[in-house]
């Protein structure tokens, strides 16, 4: 499983031989301008939630490549009646795809789309691989619901949203990593605006003190699990 990390909360996998993008928001993201959305290769765009920073660029990249778009119902059936291909989950509910089992969890956050239509509830994923397991909390506070996930599933990778105000921040993400029993952390949905930045020394530190890693990769950098 290969993961790059695009900005804010956009991420790339490769698994199963298929390509997952989740939650596109580049073109609009200074910091990512040096990728080129119409390079990128999709047969999955899963999205979390409805807000603009997670979704900008679905249809662009959903028109080129036909890629299914994966959500929860709302947002599932907003694309559908645009003509795109899209599959619904909800709360708890999980499926089989071609590159592995997703199972759509609970989220603590908001979600509307940037136009004013319902976006549903918010969630995350998480994907069991043919070798390895992830959870993408998507935006997210510190819930209880975390510690449901290792119960069914080992993870082999969190990714976790640190940047505070509209999310957890660095010590609550600390214990999110307790609550889903994974020390292996992807930090995401940081630095894009003034309210979210962080100090990225210190961030890794207080998970290094709490004997956990911490890895905060570059836009366009990617890891291999």
């Amino acid at each position: 499983m290969k993961i790059t990390f695009y900005g804010h909360a956009s991420l790339g996998i490769q698994v199963g031989g298929k390509n997952i993008i989740v939650d596109p928001y580049i073109s609009a993201n200074p910091a990512a301008a040096h990728i080129d959305i119409n390079t990128l290769e999709a047969d999955f765009i899963l999205l979390t939630h409805a807000h603009g920073d997670h979704i900008v660029d679905v249809e662009a990249i959903a028109k080129r490549t036909n890629a299914v778009i994966v959500s929860n119902a709302e947002i599932a059936g907003y694309y559908a009646a645009k003509g795109f291909t899209s599959h619904p989950m909800n709360h708890g509910g999980s499926w089989e795809f071609e590159f592995g089992k997703v199972k759509y969890v609970n989220a603590i956050h908001s979600s509307s789309f940037p136009n004013g239509n319902n976006g549903g509830n918010p969630g995350g994923f998480v994907i069991e691989g043919e070798h390895k397991n992830i959870y993408i909390a998507g935006d997210t506070a510190l819930t209880m619901d975390m510690k449901l996930i290792p119960m069914r599933t080992k993870l082999d990778l969190a990714i976790l949203p640190i940047g505070d105000n509209f999310t957890m921040d660095v010590e609550d993400a600390i214990l999110a990593s307790d609550f889903v029993q994974c020390d292996k952390i992807l930090g995401y949905h940081y630095d894009t605006f003034g309210y979210i930045e962080i100090n990225h020394k210190e961030a890794i530190q207080k998970f290094f003190d709490n004997d956990k890693d911490l890895m905060l990769l570059a836009i366009g950098e990617s890891i291999e699990l």
